[in-house]
């Protein structure tokens, strides 16, 4: 069954620690963590002291997006604070392959996000280095963006890619329950959601209708 990673931008901010018990107590799968700089994408959001306030309100995997322009100096920020998956755009980083491998010797699980402009292709050497590859269905920066149709037949090439490596395909941008039906027919296997799953707080109902 498909996996559902709630992204926490969606959050009330102001009472964190219930969100989080409350998405984990509905069936959650995965806790989604967008980092965005001010610099790479335009919002800023959070930094690794939220990441270590969260960890001990939940035992599901946190999963960092790094929506910034310095990845590097940051893994060790977020694997520091409880972090179990980092995900790393591949148009920042000159050195994936590095990268990827910094992430890994933290002990963490690692990802690699791909704007809807930007071709599978750079996955082709790098792949036995991924434990995830993010496909994005919208721009990065906001929330509640409408899902970009292009990109389904992206997640198809990329499962194709795979073969038989353990790697997951994350989606994460305007779904909602039609286009998370459109993502796993595509071969998608987590499901990233914001605005869908926290709509009028019945977040149990929402996530099952992303199923």
């Amino acid at each position: 069954m498909v996996l559902i990673a709630p992204s926490i931008l969606s959050a009330d901010f102001g009472n964190l620690k219930k969100e989080i018990v409350s998405l984990t107590e509905a069936g959650a799968d995965l806790i989604h963590i967008d980092v965005m700089d001010g610099h790479y994408v335009p919002n800023l959001t959070f930094g690794p002291g939220i990441v270590r306030q969260i960890r001990p309100y939940t035992s599901l995997p946190l999963d960092v997006h790094l929506m910034v322009d310095n990845p590097d100096q940051m893994i060790n920020w977020f694997s520091g604070a409880g972090a179990d998956i980092i995900t790393v755009h591949a148009e920042v980083c000159p050195h994936l392959d590095r990268t990827l491998s910094l992430i890994r010797d933290c002990g963490k699980k690692a990802g690699v996000s791909l704007n809807p402009s930007t071709s599978e292709k750079v996955l082709e050497y790098v792949l036995d280095r991924l434990d995830l590859i993010l496909v994005m269905t919208v721009n990065p920066g906001f929330g509640g963006q409408a899902f970009i149709e292009s990109q389904l037949e992206k997640i198809a090439r990329i499962k194709s890619m795979i073969g038989d490596r353990d790697i997951k395909i994350e989606v994460d941008g305007g779904i909602n329950p039609m286009t998370s039906a459109e993502c796993i027919a595509a071969g998608a296997d987590i499901l990233v959601a914001g605005t869908s799953v926290f709509a009028g707080g019945e977040y149990k109902k929402n996530m099952d209708a992303l199923r």
